[in-house]
């Protein structure tokens, strides 16, 4: 059995599950955690991943490909599209969401996810170290370890691309998705510890003059999925256009 992730796949299946069934894509389907998943809730599943090898699922296809390219699959293929934990790994991301694009239908759906760069405990700790746990400095030891760990596919753990709900935002409005939820993965055990920085930042954001609120998306920066998410960001979205 494929390794799963209880808090992020529980989400996103929570946000899938209320919808009619369709084709969906998972890519990067890594193991098939999530795949499997997907097929036992109705779904009708395909699978791409840099490195389909990987993929443990004999009773669904899996196909090769790279979210820094173009993905095997002819255009509006698919009614869903799950995509977690990819985008901080791959070159080109504005290139994975023209992919997104491209591959849905009108109305189809997109589920992403990125590790949380934008909680309270990693903005403290960019401030005071200068990278957050997830895009920590990559030294050459470091890299060659990596490289060691990953037999060569240094792909599946080197985090190249650190991306923030700005960020996600900024590219699914430019390719004609509207955002229909954010969530987080699970509630951070020690979150209370950040109590006094979280209640600076939201009087900071409460004493702002409301036109500027609306244009630096402060409530969505100081959303609980957002500031008091747990290790990942997790966005639904809808191809409007």
């Amino acid at each position: 059995m494929a390794m799963s992730r209880p808090g992020l796949h529980d989400t996103v299946l929570s946000v899938l599950n209320p919808l009619p069934r369709g084709r969906i894509l998972d890519c990067p389907a890594g193991e098939g955690a999530l795949v499997e998943r997907l097929v036992a809730a109705g779904f009708d599943v395909q699978a791409c991943d840099l490195y389909d090898e990987l993929f443990r699922l004999d009773s669904v296809e899996i196909k090769k490909g790279d979210l820094s390219g173009t993905l095997p699959y002819a255009s509006q293929s698919f009614d869903y599209i799950t995509s977690l934990d990819g985008l901080e790994h791959i070159d080109s991301p504005p290139q994975a969401f023209r992919e997104y694009r491209r591959l849905l239908r009108p109305n189809g759906h997109l589920v992403i996810s990125v590790p949380n760069i934008m909680n309270v405990e990693e903005r403290l700790k960019w401030l005071l170290f200068g990278y957050t746990s997830h895009f920590k400095p990559l030294s050459n030891k470091f890299k060659a370890q990596i490289h060691y760990d990953t037999a060569g596919k240094n792909e599946i753990s080197v985090h190249a691309n650190p991306i923030g709900y700005n960020e996600l935002r900024y590219y699914l409005e430019l390719n004609g998705f509207e955002i229909q939820g954010v969530f987080r993965d699970r509630v951070k055990a020690n979150q209370w510890l950040y109590f006094p920085i979280t209640v600076l930042i939201r009087l900071m954001g409460a004493l702002t003059p409301e036109a500027r609120r609306q244009d630096r998306w402060t409530r969505e920066l100081a959303s609980d999925p957002v500031l008091l998410g747990g290790n990942t960001l997790i966005i639904h979205s809808i191809l409007k256009n």
